[in-house]
C-alpha cells in the first residue's frame, strides 16, 4: 500500500467580527469579537464606520465580517476583505535634463456623491480603487489609455451600494 505524502499545515484563517446595533436616535454599540468598543467620547455614530472598520481591520490588513441590526430589527451582514499591501513609494529618480522630460499625462476625473464617508468605492471599467471622502463624494482619476474604447464608467460604493454612472469624454 502506498502513503500519501504529508501535506502542510495551512495557515489558520483570521477574520474579525464587528457587531453594530443601532438604536432608534442613531447612536450605536460596536462589538468587536465579542468585546464592546467604545468611542473615545460621545457616541458611535453611522459617520463612525470608517472608523470603527478600520481598528477592527488593522487599517484593511485583516478581514472583517461586519453585523448591521438596525433599530426596526432589520440586519444586513457585509465581509470586507483586507486590502493588498500598497507597495512602498519609490525613491524619487535623478533630476531629468530638461529636454528628456516627458509631458505629463492627460487625466480623466469621475466624480460622484452618496457614498459613505471612506468607504471604499470601486471605478468600473476596474482599472483601479478610491475611497470616498468624509463628505461622501468619491473621485477617480484616470489615464486616457486605461479606458481607451469604453463609453462609461461607473462608480459603485463598497458599503452603501451607492451606483453613479458617468459617460466618458
Amino acid at each position: 500500500m502506498r502513503r500519501h505524502a504529508t501535506q502542510p499545515e495551512s495557515a489558520p484563517v483570521s477574520m474579525r467580527t464587528v457587531i453594530l446595533d443601532i438604536q432608534t436616535d442613531g447612536s450605536m454599540t460596536v462589538t468587536i469579537d465579542g468585546a464592546s468598543y467604545l468611542p473615545e467620547e460621545g457616541a458611535w455614530v453611522r459617520a463612525s464606520f470608517p472608523q470603527i472598520i478600520d481598528h477592527a481591520s488593522d487599517e484593511r490588513t485583516v478581514p472583517v465580517r461586519v453585523e448591521v441590526h438596525e433599530a426596526d430589527g432589520t440586519s444586513f451582514t457585509e465581509l470586507l476583505p483586507a486590502r493588498s499591501p500598497r507597495p512602498e513609494p519609490a525613491a524619487e529618480p535623478a533630476p531629468k535634463r530638461k529636454k528628456d522630460k516627458p509631458a505629463s499625462p492627460a487625466l480623466i476625473e469621475i466624480t460622484g456623491e452618496g457614498f459613505v464617508a471612506g468607504e471604499d468605492v470601486a471605478c468600473c471599467v476596474i482599472v483601479s480603487h478610491t475611497d470616498a471622502t468624509p463628505h461622501g463624494t468619491a473621485r477617480a482619476v484616470l489615464e486616457p489609455k486605461q479606458v481607451k474604447g469604453v463609453g462609461e464608467v461607473v462608480l459603485v460604493g463598497r458599503i452603501s451600494g451607492t451606483v453613479v454612472t458617468r459617460r466618458l469624454p
